[in-house]
């Protein structure tokens, strides 16, 4: 077993009650070691189809190894009616685990950190809400990724950080 570390869960739905999902998923990750999560984020799909998205980032504390951390969420997923019938399609919910400090990983289920976290405004504004002074190797300072979103929309629902926590 490893020692306690930091991960980052990205969650993400746009199907049914988006928000909801989204809210009870982050009660769900309670179980798995939840330290806090940011605020929800509602964005329109990128490279996706179906309604505007609501978004979030959680923050764990765990000792799960990366492919048992996977599975766990992509259990999660499946508990919440997850379907994947094509690629990016619209979603009841998405767990995408984006980063466990000081893990590199790559094979063809998971790659750490997520390959296109700072591609993504939905993904890095609310990790950024969580560490605003988050740097990768490879990847240096995120918040100077964030310019290189800026033509995808993203707005902040409301502060939800205790809602379902």
């Amino acid at each position: 077993m490893e020692s306690p570390r930091l991960a980052y869960v990205g969650l993400g739905a746009n199907l049914g009650d988006a928000r909801g999902a989204v809210q009870r998923a982050v009660h769900r990750l309670g179980t798995m070691g939840l330290v806090r999560h940011s605020a929800l984020y509602r964005s329109a799909p990128v490279q996706a189809s179906g309604p505007d998205f609501v978004n979030a980032v959680a923050e764990l504390k765990t000792d799960a190894a990366p492919l048992v951390l996977l599975d766990a969420l992509q259990a999660i997923e499946l508990e919440f009616g997850r379907e994947r019938p094509w690629h990016h399609a619209p979603r009841t919910l998405d767990l995408d685990l984006l980063i466990i400090e000081g893990t590199s990983w790559c094979d063809d289920r998971l790659t750490l950190p997520h390959p296109r976290l700072h591609q993504r405004a939905f993904v890095l504004l609310p990790l950024l809400e969580l560490v605003p002074a988050m740097e990768l190797p490879d990847l240096g300072r995120l918040a100077d990724h964030l310019p290189a979103t800026a033509g995808q929309v993203v707005h902040v629902m409301t502060d939800e950080r205790t809602a379902g926590a």
